[in-house]
């Protein structure tokens, strides 16, 4: 996963202030293996900026999510944020769905050399749910 200074440095690339606040949301993505809703992020904001809005912080999700410093998963319960893996090729992830631990996939299951000639593909997204060893095994001890 991306680090603190390299989710920093991806701002500052392009462009963005970094301010006090997004330091802090650098720092907290940088440091936090799991996936975070928004709320989870303006919770621990909210801490230390009162007056923060719930607008704010979700705006800067997305645009650190369109920089490619973090990954967007849909989830049951909604769209989860997470620091970008630092693994610069293609893959794709399987996700436990009690602890979220990510496992990459190290291929792409994609064919997409069937698209049509009128369709330009920019991107795609390929999660795998599920529990892993050390979920399963709490799971079928209760």
């Amino acid at each position: 996963m991306l680090t603190t200074e390299e989710i920093i440095g991806t701002m500052s690339e392009h462009g963005l202030r970094i301010t006090d606040q997004r330091k802090t949301l650098a720092k907290l993505f940088g440091e936090h293996n799991g996936y975070l809703t928004a709320k989870d992020v303006y919770d621990h904001m909210g801490k230390k900026y009162s007056g923060l809005s719930f607008d704010t912080v979700y705006r800067n999700l997305r645009v650190l999510y369109e920089l490619g410093a973090l990954e967007q998963v849909v989830f049951e319960e909604g769209i989860k944020f997470r620091a970008r893996c630092s693994e610069e090729h293609h893959h794709h992830h399987m996700i436990c769905l009690q602890c979220q631990k990510t496992y990459p996939i190290t291929f792409c299951p994609m064919n997409l050399t069937d698209a049509p000639e009128d369709f330009q593909v920019v991107q795609h997204k390929f999660e795998v749910f599920g529990y892993c060893r050390d979920c399963a095994k709490e799971d079928s001890s209760s």
